[in-house]
């Protein structure tokens, strides 16, 4: 009999400062399908990395990146969301 070793997902979302991935972290949330940690609990405020590509580097994978939207018109220097949404993702035993 064999026996299958169990993954779970963890999610990390990163906002970065322009649509490339070695622009630096803005903003951020970690999701632990392990059930392990908490969502975006922590000891700092430091973001886990400093861009997209460090997370890439330790073993995160790419799954979505932002879609490029061009501010209308006047809006160009009004407040909203962070547009440049990164998500991630890696599978650990559980």
């Amino acid at each position: 009999m064999t026996t299958s070793t169990s993954v779970r997902q963890q999610v990390l979302v990163l906002y970065l400062a322009t649509s490339a991935l070695d622009s630096p972290v803005l903003g951020w949330a970690r999701y632990d399908g392990t059930g392990t940690t908490r969502p975006t609990t922590g000891d700092t405020d430091e973001p886990p990395y400093g861009t997209g590509v460090a997370a890439l580097q330790d073993g995160w994978r790419l799954i979505q990146a932002a879609q490029l939207i061009p501010p209308y018109p006047g809006a160009e220097h009004e407040t909203s969301f962070l547009k440049h949404e990164f998500f991630f993702e890696r599978l650990v035993p559980a």
